[in-house]
């Protein structure tokens, strides 16, 4: 792909990503074709901020985990007021970190399908 665009979307995508991982989707990104790259920019990619925000307001209640397709926590948390708690104030500081990992396992699939066709 052109390394134009692939600047372009890790400029604009780069933070949703965990820092380590950034070069492995820049060199996975260089072996699709140009064609294909309405794939890649389509995907749905979460905010870490958001879900932060979302996990503060809202996350004794589980539905920060909800967000991030984890069903059984979600409920876990719902029935128990956030895990009495402590699990809201540890996703406090987990949240953005787990979203960026979401993100990453989201792109790698994508890329993986690609490259498979």
């Amino acid at each position: 792909m052109d390394t134009q665009k692939i600047e372009l979307f890790m400029s604009t995508n780069g933070s949703k990503f965990p820092d380590d991982k950034a070069m492995l989707i820049r060199e996975q990104l260089k072996k699709i074709d140009d064609e294909k790259f309405a794939s890649i920019q389509t995907t749905a990619l979460k905010n870490p901020t958001t879900l932060l925000i979302i996990s503060i307001l809202v996350g004794w209640a589980g539905v920060d985990r909800f967000m991030l397709g984890q069903t059984g926590m979600g409920i876990l948390k719902l029935f128990t007021g956030g895990g009495f708690l402590i699990l809201y104030v540890i996703d406090l500081f987990t949240v953005q970190k787990q979203t960026k990992e979401l993100n990453y396992k989201k792109m790698t699939d994508v890329l993986l399908t690609l490259h498979a066709f």
